[in-house]
């Protein structure tokens, strides 16, 4: 019997949380990925800086992979991108500001730049029975896409992150002729982003920001701050746009801002007269009504400058009242604890804030309801795959899909890891491949998993009591008294009394594993760990990690 052909789409990241988004297409003995981004760590991630996808299947089929392809250059999207091409050598396909942005990167992390490969819009990329044609989308960065992969069986759209923006600041509207020539084609699946899918009706345009900074901007008496994320360009531009309409100086604040904006200047999606950037160091040389800052910190991030600046160490902007501080975001779920103490920090100063609540100062760069149905009504797909959001976001955007007369067995909602696979016959979940989280801390990658981690927690909640102990290489006999060293648990000084009665149970325990016969230096250790936390507990109620340290000496060494 005939073997049937089988389309694969397997997602390694991006199902069931946002961000993370990477997705290999499958197809006989070729394969392609969408996208390979990273997330930032959860609160309970101690340590780690980032997190990428599980690259193990990757690694396994190394030689199907025949080359990346980019929807556009946020970090959730080409964050992971250097990692893995550490691992697997291949090509990365994508838009003019995408390939900037990676430029860099392949800089910082010693990569070859030749493998990044330009990719126009409306234009397709052919690997062997797999093409990927980009179709503009609009998003809060230029150089949006939609990536179409066409194959054998038939066609899947990856929407990547868009909105339907009708007056974009760019001028380069979603592309919804082209989005609805697909679906008049047949489209065999639609891989599409939930991020807003809870959110009725549709999102604002960008425009409409900037005509509230240019109000805003018109009526601040001092200086004016403006805090995005660097990777928004559109709002970047925005408030270049309205300092410049004021004839108002702008200084960039945060590593990230000045390089997204020498990037995306010199590649010309950045539009500024060439007197209106200035250093943050020659603030002094203007007055306070000629001033526009520019700077990252819209999450409330420790090190970040608006951060630095609401807690008064920024080393070249000090803050006062007034000054209009403008927050140009939303907040990302979990971060509003940081973003208060900041908003309150920056009132305790006495500075005037705006954020979303208190005026239009942010738009989102992803679809509402209404726009992600008229996605489905473009397209009109005879598959749908719900992506780009947690687990609620894409049941609901199953539930819109049905609403819109989509049979409920043609819309798949998995997990990281499901292989979906599609032939002429049907389609359906069958089996699963290794995925997860790789922690990347440091230089470290893969190195911190599930123990490291819990060490962590149980040391930044309880403390540590470090155990130095000198005996008798043969006998364990205790050579010396012990010594107690407490970190983040209790202040020595100020009790005295708990640490003599712990070095007491250590020489009790000492000489009940010298009667039991007890010598290997783990059992001991174990022993000396467990008679310390029983009575550590009972006296304090609390449980710090234990660390015996013993060191073992010849009797005549000593």
């Amino acid at each position: 019997m005939r073997t049937q052909n089988k389309l694969k789409v397997i997602p390694l990241g991006g199902l069931g949380e946002i961000g993370k988004n990477c997705t290999v297409v499958e197809y006989k003995n070729e394969m392609i990925m969408i996208d390979c981004g990273l997330t930032f760590p959860d609160e309970d991630m101690l340590g780690v800086d980032i997190v990428i996808p599980d690259f193990t299947y990757i690694e396994e089929n190394k030689d199907k992979l025949k080359g990346i392809f980019i929807t556009h250059g946020h970090e959730d999207h080409i964050g992971a991108i250097a990692y893995l091409l550490k691992l697997i050598d291949t090509n990365v396909y994508c838009s003019k500001l995408t390939k900037g942005l990676l430029e860099n990167k392949f800089k910082e992390h010693g990569l070859n730049p030749n493998r990044l490969k330009m990719v126009n819009v409306n234009n397709t990329v052919k690997v062997g029975d797999l093409s990927a044609e980009f179709i503009r989308v609009s998003h809060s960065i230029p150089d949006s896409c939609a990536i179409a992969v066409k194959s054998p069986i038939g066609t899947i759209l990856f929407t990547g992150d868009f909105k339907m923006d009708f007056t974009p600041i760019d001028g380069e509207p979603t592309d919804i002729q082209k989005l609805a020539a697909l679906g008049k084609k047949g489209l065999l699946c639609l891989f599409s982003d939930s991020t807003n899918v809870e959110i009725e009706g549709s999102s604002m345009s960008e425009k409409k920001v900037g005509e509230t900074f240019i109000n805003l901007f018109g009526q601040a008496p001092g200086r004016i701050v403006v805090a995005t994320f660097a990777s928004n360009l559109h709002r970047v531009q925005q408030v270049i746009y309205a300092a410049e309409k004021y004839n108002k100086k702008v200084a960039l604040s945060g590593r990230s801002m000045l390089n997204n904006v020498k990037i995306a200047s010199s590649l010309g999606y950045i539009k500024i007269r060439s007197n209106t950037i200035i250093d943050i160091k020659n603030l002094k040389d203007y007055s306070d009504d000629q001033i526009v800052i520019l700077s990252t910190g819209t999450q409330g991030e420790p090190l970040s400058a608006l951060t630095r600046m609401a807690n008064n160490e920024h080393k070249q902007v000090h803050l006062n009242s007034s000054d209009t501080v403008i927050l140009s975001s939303s907040a990302i779920p979990g971060n509003e604890m940081s973003i208060n103490n900041t908003i309150n920090n920056l009132t305790k100063i006495g500075c005037n804030i705006i954020y979303n609540s208190l005026a239009k100062v942010h738009a989102s760069g992803h679809a509402c309801q209404e726009e992600i149905k008229l996605m489905h009504q473009l397209t009109t797909p005879k598959y749908f795959i719900p992506a780009h959001g947690e687990p609620r976001q894409l049941k609901k955007h199953k539930e819109i899909a049905i609403d819109m007369g989509m049979n409920e067995d043609n819309v798949l909602v998995g997990q990281n890891g499901d292989i979906f696979e599609f032939t002429k016959r049907g389609a359906r979940i069958n089996g699963k491949v290794q995925a997860g989280n790789v922690l990347v801390d440091g230089s470290g990658i893969g190195d911190v998993g599930n123990i490291v981690l819990k060490d962590r927690k149980h040391l930044s909640e309880d403390g540590l009591l470090v155990v130095s102990l000198t005996i008798e290489k043969h006998t364990q006999k205790v050579l010396s008294n012990p010594e107690i060293v407490s970190r983040g648990f209790i202040y020595v000084k100020e009790n005295q009394d708990l640490i003599e009665n712990s070095k007491d149970i250590v020489i009790r325990t000492m000489k009940k594993c010298q009667k039991k016969d007890i010598h290997a230096i783990s059992q001991i250790k174990y022993q000396i760990r467990e008679s310390l936390k029983s009575y550590i507990y009972n006296q304090t109620g609390r449980d710090p990690m234990i660390l015996p340290v013993l060191t073992e000496v010849e009797n005549n060494e000593y």
